[in-house]
């Protein structure tokens, strides 16, 4: 990422400290596939003249509900999608979790631990020296020696989560992943969270479950329906969430709107200048 790169706005946490991701007025669109007999093609914009900025030693949650794009712009982030317009910077490789990341059905826990050394460039030598604590995190007792196909999703999201934080990842994405697990593994992910942080890195946890992420994360960033509508500390963002959810899910759409409408009146733009 360029040196030259600063933020000009108001960020929570800023300080003018060295960025660590930067999405500078990111559009997403997708061109999807409509009708039978005829192709129909139909523009969904799933992100939305998205900025963001996020900094050497922070926790940052991406909320919102079911298609609001939080997982697009985790793939963006990643590399592994294109924005269809604006720039996304990042200083080092992120390393992306989720639930329906590839891994090889097939093979047992201790293979796949293995492979996913080996594919982070970890050397044979220090993968063997990884295995024991992969396994010790990811504690899933005997279905470890099994198939993966055996696992549940929390099983699967433990052993991803376990292997994915092994390399000591500068800028970890983690889609999901922890929403099906339960309380004690939270913790213990909360833990190995807090010590990347803690050596500069940043992590990115998207979610939908906003009490989960108000205690593992610092930050928090409400996107809906492609557009960003909060960015401040977690705990006001993911409460504020709350409300809107429950307003909704009551019947109340009138007062959700509004409450959504000075959610997007009072949010900040950070305001970037490259040169």
């Amino acid at each position: 990422m360029s040196e030259s790169i600063k933020d000009t706005g108001v960020t929570p946490g800023s300080k003018l400290r060295e960025p660590m991701v930067v999405v500078d007025n990111v559009t997403k669109t997708y061109t999807v596939r409509t009708g039978r007999k005829f192709w129909a093609p139909q523009h969904v914009e799933a992100l939305q003249e998205t900025t963001l900025v996020a900094y050497a030693g922070e926790s940052v949650g991406i909320l919102g509900q079911n298609g609001s794009g939080k997982s697009t712009l985790m793939r963006l982030i990643a590399g592994t999608e294109r924005p269809t317009s604006g720039t996304v910077f990042v200083r080092k490789q992120p390393t992306l979790l989720g639930v329906n990341a590839a891994l090889i059905k097939e093979v047992d826990g201790i293979k796949n631990a293995r492979l996913g050394c080996l594919a982070m460039g970890l050397s044979p030598e220090e993968t063997d020296e990884a295995l024991d604590e992969i396994i010790e995190m990811a504690d899933i007792g005997d279905a470890i020696h099994r198939p993966m196909s055996t696992y549940s999703s929390g099983q699967a999201a433990r052993l991803r989560f376990s292997i994915g934080t092994i390399g000591n990842p500068e800028v970890l994405l983690i889609d999901e992943a922890l929403s099906t697990g339960d309380a004690g593994f939270n913790q213990k992910a909360e833990k190995r969270m807090n010590e990347l942080v803690a050596r500069s890195g940043v992590v990115f946890l998207v979610s939908h479950a906003p009490r989960i992420m108000a205690k593992m994360v610092d930050r928090a960033i409400w996107i809906h329906e492609g557009v960003t509508v909060a960015d401040g500390p977690s705990q006001q963002v993911c409460y504020d969430y709350v409300e809107w959810a429950d307003l909704k899910s009551a019947g109340n759409d009138q007062e959700a709107d509004d409450l959504l409408r000075a959610m997007r009146l009072t949010y900040v733009r950070p305001n970037l200048r490259l040169s």
